[in-house]
């Protein structure tokens, strides 16, 4: 086992999550990355100095009280926790079948209230920790395509900050990163090809914003925190 302090990353994908994992890394973390594709994961293990992988469905909630068993056992118990898994579809509601929307249900909303309760006891007996939530624009309005996915990040949104009120005097900091834009992925690159690289967030940018708001002093916490490029319209 380590001796660095260990940052959980529940879902490591090639955009926000294994630019987390390579912040926190760079920051000195031991980084527990966990994503459904054993593949993937073999090769950010590669890539990022200190991180290990560890295949999770967040969805499902044995799997991941198992694979933060392991990472406790390997690593150490976290200090920092991130849930950045992504459960999303697009679509109105007539258009997105009910079990679509309940499965993003489970990543976003219930793969969030799982992992606080993982960490939450220890961070709660050692008087510190950090638990982050990546969220987006859905988490504060709902607009038609977004049926089957902004229900459960508003919930996410309320529950973080239910979790923050709990934990927060307990020495616990916990904060919703809301990412209002279209993050500077393959897919979304190819998808809007017409617009400049500045239209974007890069999730380089992202990943310093959240190490930062993880190393916020006690006197000066934030819950909600906004990121956007300087012309999106707001």
């Amino acid at each position: 086992m380590s001796d660095k302090k260990t940052c959980l990353i529940a879902g490591v994908g090639p955009g926000t999550g294994l630019a987390l994992a390579r912040r926190f890394a760079e920051g000195g973390y031991g980084v527990a990355m966990l994503a459904r594709s054993a593949e993937r994961l073999a090769g950010y293990e590669k890539d990022v100095p200190g991180a290990r992988a560890y295949t999770c469905d967040v969805a499902n909630a044995e799997d991941l009280a198992v694979s933060y068993g392991r990472v406790c056992e390997e690593m150490g118990t976290p200090e920092i926790v991130i849930h950045n898994a992504p459960g999303g579809a697009f679509g109105s509601f007539l258009d997105v079948e009910p079990e679509i929307l309940e499965r993003n249900f489970r990543t976003n909303t219930m793969g969030l209230y799982h992992l606080a309760r993982l960490a939450a006891p220890a961070m709660m007996e050692r008087g510190s920790g950090v638990i982050l939530c990546t969220g987006n624009t859905s988490a504060h309005r709902g607009v038609p395509n977004f049926a089957g996915f902004a229900p459960t990040k508003a919930a996410q949104r309320i529950l973080a900050e239910s979790i923050a009120r709990t934990l927060s005097p307990k020495g616990v900091h916990v904060a919703y990163i809301t990412i209002d834009a279209v993050i500077a992925v393959p897919w979304a690159l190819e998808m809007f090809k017409d617009k400049p690289r500045e239209f974007f967030i890069e999730p380089e940018d992202i990943a310093a914003e959240c190490f930062h708001t993880a190393h916020q002093p006690r006197s000066a916490w934030s819950f909600n925190v906004e990121i956007r490029p300087f012309g999106e319209s707001w």
